[in-house]
């Protein structure tokens, strides 16, 4: 079994409130469900209103396909970040 993950590190330049970074959350969240049948949840600087944190977690048979479906979820959130710039990505691969 492989596991990947990926930490997204997003800065919010256009946002002034927690609530604005919760509006981009759950877009960001609900879209990566969606689109790519992960888990997805917000890991960090959860009292930030300027930064956000999502982890991505998928489970697959091949470390390729784990680290390909991951690369994709960073080409995504590049192009479709609701107004959050992608700042930073850490893609980490794990077999058990």
């Amino acid at each position: 079994m492989v596991v990947g993950t990926c930490e997204l590190i997003f800065q919010l330049p256009e946002n002034h409130s927690l609530k604005g970074k919760r509006q981009v959350s759950r877009s960001l969240v609900q879209q990566l469900r969606g689109r790519f049948n992960v888990s997805v949840a917000e890991v960090a600087d959860l009292d930030r209103w300027q930064t956000l944190a999502i982890g991505v977690s998928c489970v697959s048979n091949s470390s390729r396909h784990a680290n390909e479906m991951l690369s994709k979820i960073v080409d995504f959130v590049e192009d479709h970040n609701g107004g959050a710039v992608l700042h930073q990505h850490h893609i980490e691969i794990l077999r058990t």
